[in-house]
């Protein structure tokens, strides 16, 4: 019910059908492109791209510890030449994710295999399958079974197994300096150690990011999910209520002929007292045709066609002025606080929230109910107040959440559930607190930016 259109049918319910629908398929749209497993791809990308900088330090340092600290000569330009080559990729890689419009599982897979072959290369000339640091090799597969498919993670295994079966054959043997072979395995050891060492703190350090990142595109998920089933709620009590609305019509038309009628027949109009309840009645039925009207309007209108340029002040305003005459209520207090004024667009959905919770105030204080409204920073903030029982903590912990009433009727908590919505749509939020002693308050905090006329807000 926030989008409206000024073409209202008078043959039942087919035009806000098609309205309402139209908007639950644009919205299912969006949430179907929701950039959720695109965001994550290129997250994990990014951390795939620090990884290969943490391995070009360590292979720099270990390097040269083990040709320049312990004296085992090592082929320096090769090694070099392939940390190069990381660092050409590191930096390629950079340039591209920040070009890529989407990252795909395949191109994870690409950029894992090409540091399985870089770390390849530097084992072919470091000692082949003896190097300690082979068990590198497990850190690749365990990223590869956390980032990928099945099918892309198999194909990672593959790879892995098959370099480590030609490091048995083809490889550079190290050139170990003459040392009894007590020191030889102890040599031996201390690098399994630094390599156990080094799997197992960048497997903590990046699968937990990793995971990290999963959890929030899973999140992300959920709260997609259950804005559709929010939006869909939405969608059918539009129809709903847009098909009552039709229907009360023609009832409401044919009392307004009857009232009519019998306020011109010279018995009735004779009758003072009668007159004044055929008056008070013609007042409530013209109260239901504005309700009735209001509802086709809402549902089926545009934000901006029927609505009419105001200001923050006028708008609270009238609206205070028309819900207190509405409901013969005099105990609603206006505080405004807002300071100086800013044009807004006169929104009818948004009025329509706010007499849905200054409703629910006043039904449970009817002695008093405040309604303050004031700025904070570029929002505007509209706080409503009563004295009532408050809300129970498990209302709070699920404000907004449809058919969660504190009434106890079937079908109940849906008004709350619709202010949600509205504000949400209109980039605001909706929190509610209890009082210490008695009472609660609801606060619609609600960006200017987006009731400035034309949607645009000069601060």
């Amino acid at each position: 019910m926030l989008e409206r259109s000024s073409n209202l049918p008078d043959d039942g319910m087919t035009h806000d059908a098609v309205t309402l629908q139209s908007q639950a398929d644009a919205r299912s749209e969006l949430i179907g492109v929701a950039p959720t497993d695109d965001e994550t791809n290129r997250k994990n990308m990014a951390l795939l791209i620090q990884l290969r900088w943490t391995a070009v330090v360590g292979q720099i340092v270990t390097i040269g510890g083990v040709h320049f600290g312990l004296g085992i000569p090592l082929p320096l330009e090769r090694m070099g030449a392939v940390i190069g080559a990381l660092l050409l990729l590191n930096v390629s890689s950079l340039v591209w994710v920040r070009h890529r419009a989407a990252i795909t599982n395949n191109e994870l897979l690409v950029a894992l295999m090409l540091d399985v072959a870089a770390l390849t290369a530097q084992l072919y000339l470091s000692g082949g399958a003896t190097n300690p640091f082979t068990s590198l090799f497990l850190l690749q597969v365990t990223l590869g079974a956390v980032l990928l498919n099945a099918r892309s993670t198999w194909s990672l295994v593959a790879l892995t197994c098959a370099s480590f079966i030609w490091l048995t054959m083809a490889y550079r043997p190290l050139d170990l300096p003459p040392n009894p072979i007590s020191e030889a395995y102890s040599l031996t050891v201390t690098g399994m150690l630094l390599g156990f060492v080094l799997n197992a703190v960048l497997l903590v350090v990046f699968v937990t990011r990793i995971n990290r990142n999963l959890r929030e595109r899973d999140a992300h998920l959920a709260a997609l999910r259950q804005h559709a089933a929010e939006q869909d709620h939405i969608v059918r009590m539009g129809l709903l209520a847009s098909g009552a609305a039709h229907e009360l019509g023609t009832p409401l038309a044919s009392l307004s002929v009857i009232l009519s009628d019998w306020r011109r027949m010279p018995d009735l109009a004779a009758d003072q007292e009668l007159a004044e309840d055929l008056a008070e009645m013609e007042t409530s039925l013209q109260r239901c045709k504005t309700i009735v009207t209001g509802i086709l309007v809402s549902a089926g209108e545009a934000r901006g066609e029927g609505s009419s340029p105001t200001t923050v002040t006028a708008f609270v305003t009238a609206l205070v002025n028309e819900w207190r005459d509405a409901r013969s209520a005099r105990t609603l207090y206006f505080v405004n606080t807002f300071g100086e004024d800013v044009a807004i667009v006169s929104d009818i959905a948004l009025k329509q929230v706010i007499f849905n919770v200054l409703d629910n105030a006043y039904e449970v204080s009817r002695e008093w109910v405040e309604l303050l409204a004031e700025r904070e920073g570029d929002n505007l903030v509209l706080s409503i107040s009563d004295r009532g029982p408050g809300f129970a903590p498990e209302m709070l912990a699920q404000l907004g959440k449809p058919y969660h009433s504190s009434k106890g009727r079937a079908g109940g908590g849906l008004g709350l559930f619709l202010v949600v919505n509205v504000v949400r749509k209109l980039g605001g939020s909706v929190t509610a607190e209890n009082h210490r002693k008695r009472g609660a308050t609801v606060r619609l905090t609600l960006p200017l930016a987006t009731l400035a006329i034309g949607g645009t807000f000069d601060a």
